[in-house]
Order: C-alpha cells, then sequence, then structure tokens
C-alpha cells in the first residue's frame, strides 16, 4: 500500500470523494514524514503543524457533509518563502532582510487558499533566489534527497527537495532563469515554467513566473486549474483564458521536434545527460514524431549582457542596506554583485538588451517546431555546500545556459526526469512550447510520462 504522504492529489481527491481517507489523517502523515526527514533536508521554513491541522479539519468537515469547496480542498501543499503569504515574513533566502510579516498574501497563495488546500508551510531559497544552490545565509543548507551529500538546486530549492521527499503532493515555485526546472531536474521531480503572466504573481517582473513542482504532470495540472485564475494585481498578466488543464492526451504522430544539445554556451553536456535525453527523443521517434537537431541560437556575449545587469540590479538592493546588514548577505553573492559597482549606463542598457535579444533568438529557433528538446542542466546534482557548479562568482550562470532563453522569450517549459545516472542521480528532459502553449507542454510531459521507462522509487518512501 502507498504511504499517505505520497499519494498524487489526484489519488487525494478520490480518497475525500469515496470517504476512504479524510484531510486530516493526510495531513498528520505528511506533518510525520516532514518531521522525520527535515534533519536530513532543511527543505522547509514556517512550517505550521497546528495551522495545517486546523485547516485539515476544516476541510474534513466539508467532506463530511458532502460540501467540499475548491479544486485543492485538503490537499497537502507547500509554498515557496518568496511568494508572500500573510502573517509570514519574507525573508528572500538572505540574513540581510529585516522580517516583516507580509499583510496579504500575492497571487499564486491567495489561489491556493481559495482553493482550501492545506497550506503546510513555505520552502526554503538561497540569497535573493540568485542561486540554483540550497545555499543560505538565512535558511539552514538544502540538500537533495536523492543524495543528501548533493544540491538539489535552486532557486526553488526546498520545494523540489519537499517533492522528491514526499513532504505532500503540490509545491509551488518561482522561476527568472531555470529555478523550478534545475531543481526539478536535479531531484528527479516535474515543474513547469509557465508562460510569462499565465499565473499572476506580485510582484511583476520580466522573466518571473511561478511554477507548479510535483511528481508527477497530473497534479501539476490541477494546480494549474487554481494558478491560472485572474489577479489584477498583476499588471503583466495574460487575459484569462478557461483552459482544459487536465486533457493530457495528445497524439504524437507528425509533430516536429527540436533537439537542442548545444546551447552554445555554459558548460558541456555531461555524456550521462546527453544519452538520457537523446534516449527520450529516440522514444518519440518511435512514436510518430519528427525529430530534427537544432543549432545552438544563444551566445555567450547575451549571457555577459545579462549578468551585468542582474548585477547592477542586485547591487543596488545590497548597497542601499545599512552596513550592519549588508554584512550578512552570503559572501558569494555579495562578491557577484559587486561586479555591478561601477558598470555605466550604457553598459547596463546594453546589458539589458540581451533581454530582447534572447527573445527573438529562442522564438525565431523554435518557430519550426512544435516542440523543442533539450536537457534542463548539462549536468547531474552537484556538491551540497557549493553555491553553483562553477563555485566561481566571475562565472556563476554557465550552468543555467538550456534554461533562461525562456524566461526571456515567455515560451512554457517543463523539466521532467528521463534517466539516471549510473550513480542513481536524476536527469532531467526539458519540453519547451510555442509562447503560451502551456497546456501543449503538460501534454507532451504526460506523454513522456506514459512512454518511458518505469521509474526508481522515491528515495525516502
Amino acid at each position: 500500500m502507498t504511504a499517505l504522504h505520497s499519494l498524487s492529489a489526484i489519488e487525494l481527491l478520490a480518497a475525500y470523494t469515496s470517504k476512504a481517507l479524510s484531510p486530516v489523517e493526510v495531513t498528520r502523515a505528511v506533518l510525520a514524514q516532514i518531521e522525520r526527514c527535515e534533519p536530513q533536508l532543511h527543505a522547509t521554513y514556517a512550517l505550521d503543524p497546528a495551522a495545517a491541522l486546523a485547516q485539515a479539519e476544516a476541510s474534513q468537515a466539508r467532506w463530511l457533509r458532502g460540501e467540499p469547496q475548491g479544486a485543492l480542498d485538503g490537499v497537502p501543499v507547500t509554498i515557496k518563502e518568496n511568494i508572500a503569504t500573510r502573517g509570514v515574513p519574507v525573508p528572500l533566502g538572505t540574513a540581510a532582510m529585516e522580517l516583516v510579516p507580509a499583510e496579504h498574501d500575492a497571487p499564486p497563495a491567495a489561489r491556493l487558499r481559495e482553493a482550501n488546500a492545506v497550506i503546510l508551510g513555505k520552502t526554503t531559497m538561497p540569497d535573493y533566489g540568485m542561486l540554483s544552490s540550497g545555499l543560505s545565509s538565512f535558511h539552514a543548507l538544502a540538500r537533495n534527497p536523492w543524495d543528501t551529500s548533493k544540491n538539489p538546486g535552486g532557486s526553488s530549492a526546498g520545494a523540489a527537495a519537499a517533492a522528491a521527499g514526499g513532504y505532500g503532493p503540490l509545491h509551488l515555485g518561482t522561476d527568472i532563469g531555470g529555478s523550478v526546472r534545475l531543481p526539478a531536474s536535479w531531484c528527479g521531480i516535474f515543474a513547469l515554467k509557465p508562460s510569462l503572466g499565465r499565473i499572476p504573481i506580485f510582484p511583476p517582473y520580466a522573466g518571473r513566473v511561478a511554477g507548479p513542482m510535483t511528481r508527477g504532470v497530473p497534479d501539476a495540472a490541477l494546480m494549474m486549474r487554481v494558478l491560472a485564475l485572474p489577479d489584477v494585481r498583476d499588471s503583466m498578466s495574460l487575459p484569462y483564458q478557461p483552459i482544459a488543464w487536465q486533457g493530457l492526451a495528445r497524439p504524437l504522430r507528425g509533430l516536429k521536434i527540436g533537439l537542442l544539445l548545444d546551447a552554445g554556451w555554459g558548460l558541456p553536456v555531461d555524456a550521462e545527460v546527453r544519452a538520457a535525453v537523446e534516449s527520450a527523443a529516440r522514444a518519440f521517434e518511435v512514436a510518430g514524431a519528427f525529430v530534427e537537431p537544432l543549432k545552438p541560437f544563444m551566445t555567450r556575449s547575451m549571457a555577459e549582457g545579462m549578468d551585468r545587469f542582474w548585477r547592477c540590479r542586485a547591487w543596488m538592493d545590497i548597497s542601499a542596506l545599512p552596513p550592519e546588514r549588508r554584512a550578512k548577505v552570503l559572501p558569494f553573492i555579495a562578491e557577484w554583485a559587486r561586479g555591478g559597482a561601477g558598470l555605466s549606463g550604457e553598459q547596463v542598457f546594453s546589458g539589458y538588451s540581451q533581454m530582447a535579444a534572447m527573445r527573438e533568438a529562442a522564438v525565431t529557433a523554435c518557430r519550426p517546431f512544435d516542440f523543442v528538446f533539450t536537457p534542463t542542466a548539462p549536468m547531474p546534482a552537484f556538491a551540497a555546500e557549493l553555491p553553483c557548479p562553477t563555485n566561481d562568482p566571475s562565472m556563476p550562470f554557465e550552468h543555467i545556459a538550456f534554461t533562461l532563453p525562456y524566461n526571456m522569450s515567455e515560451q512554457p517549459a517543463a523539466s521532467i526526469n528521463c534517466g539516471y545516472t549510473e550513480s542513481g542521480l536524476p536527469i532531467g528532459l526539458q519540453i519547451v512550447g510555442q509562447r503560451h502553449d502551456d497546456l501543449g507542454v503538460l501534454q507532451i510531459s504526460h506523454a513522456w510520462e506514459l512512454l518511458r521507462p518505469a521509474s526508481r522509487p522515491w528515495p525516502m518512501g
């Protein structure tokens, strides 16, 4: 029998409907799993068992009356700590922040609360969300459930570790350069970076999205039913569309798939990663899709320009802090951001303009294809204690070459497990769709769930 904490949201809702399970016993089981694993994983922040059980009891009463309210009534969920939830401070992963309780739920948190999901608490992230790592000056070091000597990735570090570790079925992260997809790749879970504006968020800015992080595609589709509802606070959000998110069946015959195995810059692709992604592409060919190689379209000058812009923005924030708080920023982040000090307006604007250059290059390169397949990351999970694979603040983004362009192009992109290294670490396949075809990315991801070999058992039960 599957342990309660490992059941999917789809399975839980069916069990609540039949009265085979109750939200209270499920929430207790998930909290017990967290208590068992958290000393190793350090995935949570502001975990609130009492509040979660109170929500579960209210949900249980509704189900017993036959009056559930909301698409997620009684289903446990975690929320990344940079997505505000009322009454909880938002440290942004750094000890430099003042801990002021948030006055309101941010839009994604508000939608989950309205759907009556059981909010267990928040999940951890690195300083300012600027690392693909579980390293933080505020939170304890987050670790990968598959191998606790390894990194879960980031910046949605705790969310990915929580999903792989069995902290319930639903988790919410954010992504501006790969922050749901990279940890999904390294923790063997599924994550969707939706089109910009598909899930309203606050504050909105170019490239930033919230996205579901789950063990399987159907649960992510279930979350999209809720998260994609409108919210006027996001001035960059897309017009609301009543998309049939759980219509995941999709014929594969005749689809055109581009296969990108060289990002054009960044770290080289590990041989085991390349082999796993190529194997996935071959499976789609056997199913009737056409797979064609895609030449690199990104350049190092694009990446370096964006790096200059991000450094300048980070340095403006950090340098404005009082000296005693500035000293608390993770040294790696402070050194990286200091590279933005003294940049000229011309240099910063030139860097900012690379966002448009990436967007144009990505959209143009993907246009001939229905979907594009790439590695999510060029390598498997790296050492837990490192801020990034290079451990070099002068070259901090060498591992995001496959994920970054689709934030700038606003295209939907997902990461899904496509195999394991010889040592047992997960490998992620990135599936990229045309702008606004979020449902299509879910459908092709689900098709891969049905095509791929059986996955290994989850590492912590």
